[in-house]
């Protein structure tokens, strides 16, 4: 399968997120929390790395990591390898833990900072969007702590992780003053669980491989090598590499979301006319939403006939209230 090209540059930001192999708990256990957290320490002493936000959920983790050294493929390698290691050999099994490559989207934290801000409040109020704290759950989101943000409160943080510049961001005083605005503007805001979930930023991190405007865009195209700059286009990546990206992720949805809704996520099972139209319905909204497949790819995975079929589907889910609501909630526990 053809990958996308990672790009590496001295000081570069990404936002890095992986996923469990086939969904599954990662972090199943606070022992399994500590010993991530441990080796990210151990990678940002050996790799020079900058962490400025992070989360861990159940089956995914998301960082807003800097690079001062073009390094982030190796570094990745060493964390994710030698997690994965533990993680087997604590359980005595073998074989993946994670889910392929991790994605990583190149960030602008330039100019006003607004990139910045975006993934890390994107970061922070993960747990929100899980329904773990916030919203109606009575919890606050510093209680969620396997996350940065309780350590840009009292909670003492690691050497390796940087408040400052998310701080300056949000033109806040890097002291704590500026530290106690942030919490509380964060802690406001994961009070109103809907508006988290529906917070345009959400379309700006899903789409493409990096975050920021068309000007930092040109400048990333113009110091990758020519092979590469072939293989981005308009903020995406473009060509075979895009298409299998994308069918790759859409798979993933597909089989998390049919063990959600119950159902056998086999071609088979999904064959025949008018068979599980509710299901089906859910599902190519689901892909069609969430990632860039084609109607056809999406017609052929969930069987629905022809692909004009699947827009008539999508159409079906949005007009109805009550499939609607079933939507969201679905993308809830799948797309994170």
């Amino acid at each position: 399968m053809a990958r996308p090209l990672r790009y590496e540059a001295p000081g570069a930001i990404y936002h890095v997120m992986a996923r469990g192999e086939g969904g599954k708990d990662v972090f199943e256990t606070d022992q399994d929390r500590e010993a991530w957290l441990v080796r990210l320490g151990q990678a940002c002493a050996k790799h020079g790395w900058r962490v400025h936000a992070y989360v861990l959920m159940g089956n995914h983790f998301h960082l807003l990591l800097e690079t001062p050294q073009p390094n982030l493929v190796v570094g990745m390698k060493w964390l994710m390898g030698v997690f994965s290691q533990g993680w087997n050999l604590r359980r005595k099994r073998r074989g993946h833990v994670f889910q392929g490559r991790y994605k990583a989207v190149v960030v602008n934290g330039e100019g006003s900072g607004v990139y910045f801000r975006i993934v890390a409040d994107y970061i922070h109020l993960n747990p929100v969007r899980s329904g773990w704290v916030g919203g109606t759950t009575g919890k606050r989101l510093k209680e969620w702590r396997w996350s940065s943000f309780p350590r840009y409160g009292r909670m003492k943080k690691p050497e390796w992780l940087t408040t400052e510049r998310v701080l300056r961001a949000f033109e806040l005083d890097e002291g704590r003053r500026g530290r106690r605005s942030y919490t509380a503007y964060l802690e406001e805001r994961a009070k109103d669980r809907e508006g988290v979930l529906t917070d345009e930023s959400l379309k700006e991190l899903r789409r493409g491989w990096f975050l920021g405007g068309e000007g930092f865009r040109d400048r990333l195209l113009d110091a990758m090598p020519s092979g590469a700059k072939r293989r981005r286009r308009k903020g995406n990546i473009a060509g075979p590499a895009a298409r299998d990206h994308d069918e790759s992720e859409a798979e993933d949805f597909v089989l998390q979301a049919a063990e959600a809704l119950g159902i056998d996520p086999n071609r088979d099972n999904l064959e025949g006319r008018g068979r599980l139209l509710d299901e089906k319905a859910l599902l190519a909204w689901l892909v069609k939403t969430h990632t860039g497949v084609s109607n056809r790819w999406v017609s052929e995975r969930l069987r629905t006939g022809h692909p004009s079929s699947v827009s008539r589907a999508v159409r079906r889910v949005t007009g109805s209230r009550q499939l609607a609501r079933r939507a969201r909630n679905l993308a809830r526990r799948v797309v994170n």
